[in-house]
């Protein structure tokens, strides 16, 4: 079976967990790691995942990971780092990121240029994924190929955000404040952008040509003090945000993807929030509904639901490989999926898949 020769970039909360999923498929055969601070170089990828050693150490030397000579980059840092981007795909490095490069614009405008230009240079691509985007984006798209007329599709999202321990990423959502002031809503907007790219990855590959992009959010606050160890809620602040974009042609929206967010079910209004983590609806002919939910087993912790980011783009790696050099389009990866049939071999033969 031909490999491919793989690196992953930092090994952060997603970082880690890409690695696993690296460590887990057969057909990937780990040769660099990427480490953000110095604190980790040296160290042996296993350990940096909780897994044994592979005999493969962490390095900040981005020339040394070049000169391997490998096919994929899997790019998961909190922060888009543009220059180092450039370089790997310059180079000839596929990359497939769940980084959205917001930091960095965005990938429009003189972002998508540059790293434009990086893939025609190194002949190679540019894939970003995760769950959303990325994952459902696929998933939704897919399931029109039975309707013989498209209205409207929209995907609602529902979660429980108390097992994202990071602090940082909900007070620029606004939570924990006692209202959104124009600069938060401001900040919102540019962190929910990922869901602006959602509408846009589903509306190219429906064909449909976008000529507005309508944002809109409401918060909602707690009936009481909620304290998560990691973040403290006063009574009658945020605690909860309902928001999404309508991608709209000639008036009318035909692409919507909505989230609804909470830290606590302790809110002073009536929204009531879905246990289904999905629901996605496309309004046609036939109308489709469903519902998808995610069950984690026992022996996860919080951060282990970033297992459902990171292991998009790990199962796309062969899909990004295959396809055309560029910024790369849900049409142009297709539908990538596990490896379960080579799972179930490896466990018949009574080698260990997982940990």
């Amino acid at each position: 079976m031909d490999k491919l020769r793989v690196i992953q970039w930092t090994t952060g909360k997603v970082g880690k967990l890409s690695l696993r999923g690296i460590l887990d498929d057969p057909r990937l055969e780990l040769v660099g790691v990427y480490a953000y601070s110095d604190d980790k170089a040296g160290t042996d990828a296993g350990p940096l995942c909780g897994r044994p050693d592979t005999g493969v150490l962490a390095t900040t030397d981005i020339d040394a990971l070049i000169a391997l000579g490998a096919d994929t980059v899997f790019y998961n840092p909190f922060m888009a780092d543009l220059d180092h981007t450039v370089r790997l795909l310059e180079s000839g490095l596929d990359v497939i990121s769940t980084n959205l490069f917001l930091n960095v614009g965005g990938i429009q405008g003189e972002t998508e240029e540059a790293l434009a230009a990086a893939c025609e240079r190194g002949d190679s691509s540019l894939y970003i994924t995760g769950i959303n985007p990325g994952w459902i984006n696929t998933m939704v798209t897919a399931m029109t190929a039975i309707c013989r007329d498209v209205q409207q599709v929209s995907v609602f999202e529902s979660a429980d955000c108390s097992v994202y321990e990071s602090a940082e990423t909900w007070q620029a959502l606004g939570f924990s404040l006692p209202e959104a002031s124009p600069e938060v809503l401001e900040m919102a907007k540019m962190w929910l952008s990922t869901f602006r790219d959602s509408v846009g990855r589903m509306a190219v590959a429906l064909h449909y040509d976008l000529d507005d992009m309508e944002f809109f959010i409401e918060h909602q606050t707690a009936s009481e003090d909620v304290d998560l160890g990691w973040l403290l809620m006063k009574k009658d602040t945020i605690a909860a945000i309902r928001a999404g974009w309508n991608g709209k042609v000639n008036g009318k929206t035909v692409v919507q993807s909505n989230v609804a967010w909470y830290l606590t079910k302790k809110l002073n209004g009536d929204w009531v929030f879905d246990d289904d983590h999905y629901h996605v609806v496309v309004k046609g002919e036939p109308e489709i509904q469903t519902r998808i939910r995610f069950i984690p087993p026992e022996h996860w912790g919080n951060h282990e639901w970033d297992t459902m980011t990171a292991m998009p783009a790990v199962s796309a790696a062969f899909n990004v490989a295959a396809a055309p050099a560029g910024i790369l389009t849900l049409k142009d990866v297709g539908l990538p999926c596990a490896p379960a049939g080579i799972w179930d071999k490896e466990r018949s033969e009574g080698h260990s898949v997982t940990v």
